[in-house]
């Protein structure tokens, strides 16, 4: 069993991750004891992950980042700063999310609603965020899609789809690595072999 690592402490032990590579947790973060994390995870300072919530292999939490309670974060994932995923978001694997991006999880949010209603949302393998964007609950973000920095997703946005603007349209089409395909949207969704230029870690033939 290995122990997760407090910066600037001595290692201390963790159930919830037995594996080889240990975890790097601040002292200033807060890490609930029912809370999962992967082997090589981060929790850099003044994050809070709380109970029930997974975090996969090899993710880095930023600064100020708050993890909700069941969220699942999957493997090699990068939170940044000022971050907040709330109960109901799912994580994908190799999953970028920019500073202060913001998720939702009630449709309808009243202060004094009593009987309100998670409305979960899916973040698929690869997609990105950009910083400042806002994410509607409700909403699936396609594999390898791409948000831009400020946009308000309020629909469902399609794998490799790039969308801007407030609300969220498709502008372009984007590779896995990032690059633009040039592409006018009307003509839909460029053929696979030319957005797939790379191949992930944990990446099998499939």
């Amino acid at each position: 069993m290995t122990a997760p690592e407090r910066l600037g402490e001595a290692p201390l032990k963790s159930p919830q991750n037995s594996e080889s590579r240990p975890c790097r947790i601040d002292p200033t973060a807060i890490v609930h004891p029912d809370a999962r994390l992967g082997p090589g995870v981060a929790i850099w300072n003044w994050s809070k992950v709380r109970e029930g919530a997974t975090i996969g292999d090899g993710s880095n939490v930023g600064q100020s980042v708050y993890i909700d309670f069941n969220v699942a974060i999957g493997k090699r994932c990068k939170i940044q700063n000022g971050v907040s995923i709330y109960h109901g978001v799912m994580l994908g694997d190799d999953v970028f999310v920019g500073p202060n991006a913001c998720f939702t999880n009630d449709l309808r949010p009243r202060a004094h609603s009593q009987d309100w209603q998670v409305t979960p949302t899916r973040v698929e393998n690869g997609a990105s965020i950009g910083a400042n964007a806002t994410i509607i609950c409700g909403v699936v973000l396609g594999a390898h899609c791409m948000v831009a920095a400020g946009a308000v997703v309020t629909k469902d946005v399609p794998p490799y789809a790039l969308v801007m603007g407030c609300p969220a349209r498709i502008v372009d089409y984007v590779t896995i690595s990032g690059r633009r395909m040039q592409r006018n949207p009307s003509l839909g969704r460029p053929p696979l072999q030319d957005l797939e230029d790379k191949q992930l870690t944990g990446e099998g033939a499939s």
